[in-house]
């Protein structure tokens, strides 16, 4: 009787730990620890878009990254002056630990001078994104 006490317990825990996850994954959100970072073309290897940039970091066997690079450069297409761009977080390890990076895709807003505005950890909704790029330009 008391294992299955136990069993029950067990998967209701799990059960709330996943929809508390579910409801997490891919929110854009700001984090006071951003406010300082600066990020230059030369440490993304890309130019900074005119009006903001959506840095995305991924790794080569990452499904949801996949999915995040179609939504963002849908989101490039429909905004003017908006930069997309896809770092491999494995060959860029240094920059993962300085910007606190623990799962991919992870995408950052940064604003026209390179400023963490915005981040999603899990891949966000094309609304979050465009919604996002309002705190930016």
């Amino acid at each position: 009787m008391t294992g299955v006490v136990v069993c029950v317990a067990v998967l209701a825990v799990a059960a709330v730990l996943g929809l508390v996850h579910r409801r997490r994954d891919g929110r854009i959100r700001v984090r006071d620890k951003d406010a300082a970072e600066l990020l230059t073309a030369g440490e993304i290897g890309a130019e900074l878009g005119e009006r903001a940039t959506l840095v995305q970091f991924s790794s080569a066997f990452c499904a949801p990254c996949r999915a995040t690079r179609r939504t963002l450069e849908d989101v490039v297409r429909m905004v003017d002056g908006v930069a997309h761009v896809e770092i491999d977080a494995e060959a860029h390890l240094d920059l993962v630990r300085r910007l606190g990076i623990l799962k991919t895709p992870t995408v950052l807003v940064l604003d026209a001078h390179g400023a963490i505005v915005r981040r999603a950890a899990g891949q966000p909704r094309k609304a979050d994104v465009i919604a996002a790029l309002g705190a930016a330009v």
